[in-house]
């Protein structure tokens, strides 16, 4: 009969869409302000901790829910071989070692759909193996680790917007005044401009994942032949600035004219990074006058975008059904404004929360 755990800790992080002046928060950028929105459900990770040591070294047993994988490794020797993420965070956080753990983790979306899911189960796996080892449950300390995770670790290109819009959650201002150091400022808008972007964004999965930071080496070699693309990145910092103006401002009109704005400036650094299914997509939101529309996170082939649906709610469901013909795996999918980032908790010992 297996043991029943000593504790069981949970853990979640919110996703992330619809970044203004994404691509500004990279080594490569100098300066960066980004303004994006974190949405659930959350990524969730729940821990079981066993007593007494495990027959093998490999005393961590992973299940990826989303994979349908489950493999065991020890996490004095993280490698490179089986979701290496997840082995490089499990090992960051030096847990009590009179424990086996068994790790189980779910994103409530697929990998590759531009939401930042990889940086939000990195952020969820760090918070609840911080809370299991009795360390403090901070949101810049565990985006911070999350970032370095993915860029020194495994040697990725990774901007630092994701982590800390996991971590932080809410409408999240963020000026980066020198890789990899920023300045967070969570947005506190009136409710009802929360209740009317709730009501009117749409994000819409474009059939396919894809890897960021494969497109991040393509812009980088881009722009190391044309200083001159460097403008588009100056001019998304300052579409992050206005963007923030706006929302405060309950200005929701001139927020979506900035989403497709800053949609055209990252077409401008690489015509690959808006595909074909994008703009069949953002073909239809004109036709239904949609206010804004902005692929999320580095764009690219697959991934996601999101729109500002018309103020007219006719006009909105006739766009989500014209989305469903599109066909190809184009669909929209379902998500929440979240106030909330990160979160650690078990039945007995109460919840940490950013």
């Amino acid at each position: 009969m297996k043991a029943k755990p000593v504790r069981l800790v949970h853990g979640q992080a919110a996703l992330r869409i619809n970044d203004i002046g994404g691509w500004t928060d990279t080594w490569f950028a100098g300066e960066g302000k980004v303004l994006n929105l974190a949405v659930g459900p959350p990524v969730e990770v729940q821990v079981k901790a066993f007593p007494g040591p495990c027959q093998s070294k490999n005393r961590v047993l992973v299940r990826a829910d989303n994979y349908g994988q489950a493999f065991r490794f020890n996490p004095q020797y993280p490698s490179r071989g089986r979701h290496p993420l997840l082995q490089f965070a499990i090992a960051s956080v030096p847990w009590p070692k009179k424990y086996h753990l068994e790790i189980r983790i779910h994103s409530p979306v697929p990998a590759g759909i531009s939401a930042g899911t990889s940086a939000s189960v990195c952020v969820a796996l760090l918070a609840a193996l911080s809370f299991l080892a009795g360390r403090p449950v901070d949101p810049g300390r565990i985006a911070k680790l999350a970032h370095a995770i993915e860029t020194e670790k495994l040697g990725l290109q990774s901007g630092i917007q994701d982590q800390i819009s996991a971590a932080y959650g809410g409408v999240c201002y963020i000026r980066m005044v020198r890789y990899p150091q920023a300045r967070v400022k969570r947005l506190l808008l009136r409710a009802e401009v929360l209740s009317e972007l709730n009501r009117r964004l749409v994000l819409v999965g474009l059939g396919r994942p894809h890897r960021s930071s494969v497109l991040h080496e393509q812009v980088i070699a881009l722009l190391s032949k044309s200083e001159a693309r460097f403008k588009h990145l100056e001019r998304m910092r300052g579409l992050a600035e206005a963007a923030r103006y706006h929302l405060e401002q309950g200005d929701l009109e001139s927020y979506g004219r900035i989403m497709s704005e800053n949609n055209e400036c990252q077409r401008a650094l690489s015509r690959k990074l808006i595909s074909p299914e994008a703009d069949e997509v953002i073909r239809l939101a004109r036709k239904r006058r949609a206010s804004g529309w902005k692929v999320n996170g580095a764009g690219g082939r697959g991934g996601s975008l999101t729109l500002l649906a018309s103020a007219d709610d006719g006009l909105r469901r006739t766009l989500l059904q014209d989305i469903l013909t599109l066909g190809k795996g184009i669909r929209p999918l379902p998500f929440y404004l979240s106030s909330s980032g990160l979160a650690a908790w078990d039945v007995g010992r109460g919840l940490e929360r950013a």
